[in-house]
């Protein structure tokens, strides 16, 4: 069952959030999945384990307190938001091969154009020089996986200052327009849903044959 892709433009935080867990509450064995490649109005998101002090001045960006696992990251215009409602077990995943899954798509971008990224084990994202390009975090509920990815692309990267971005003080972050000139997010969703429904068919036929 090919998961279906959504273009959703820009779209405010909070509505997409409660759409997700509407969807995932909702769903059942039969539900195709999706995949939603969105953009965000500038806010700050403070997962399950954040602590406000990693918020040290966020101004007129507000700050949304959701159900994701990490620390604080910020969303905004021309970085590339991914969520994968994804049913785990149809695809053979665990949570941590999900983030390698989603990890592994923006390093294969990267290579794509000549960039070595590497994910990180112990702070999951995808660096480039030790620089922060991608951030991931999730929240699986009966199996099935909501929230996900944001891949900066060609965002002002200046709101970040304003946070301890996933919780480490001082952590740099790049933007994937500053290593590969004229990259915007509509090239960078078309690379990274092929990337995906590749990978994710794959491992469905293995889990498939598997039963």
């Amino acid at each position: 069952m090919t998961p279906l892709i959504r273009e959703l433009g820009r779209v405010e935080y909070e509505p997409t959030w409660r759409e997700m867990q509407e969807f995932t509450a909702a769903r059942t064995a039969a539900t195709p999945d999706e995949i939603w490649l969105l953009e965000h109005p500038p806010v700050f998101t403070l997962g399950l384990n954040g602590r406000h002090e990693h918020v040290l001045a966020p101004g007129d960006i507000p700050v949304v307190h959701v159900d994701r696992g990490g620390q604080v990251t910020y969303h905004g215009p021309g970085q590339l938001v991914v969520y994968p409602l994804l049913d785990l077990k149809r695809h053979g995943l665990t949570v941590r091969s999900l983030v390698e899954l989603l990890e592994n798509a923006v390093i294969a971008l990267c290579a794509a154009h000549g960039i070595e990224a590497i994910g990180r084990r112990d702070a999951p994202g995808v660096y480039v020089e030790g620089r922060k390009l991608a951030s991931v975090g999730l929240r699986i509920k009966r199996g099935c996986s909501y929230h996900g990815l944001a891949l900066n692309v060609s965002n002002d990267l200046s709101p970040f200052a304003r946070i301890n971005p996933c919780g480490y003080a001082g952590l740099q972050v790049v933007k994937l327009a500053n290593l590969v000139p004229g990259m915007d997010v509509a090239a960078a969703g078309e690379f990274f849903a092929q990337f995906l429904l590749d990978i994710l068919g794959t491992r469905a036929r293995v889990a498939a044959a598997g039963r």
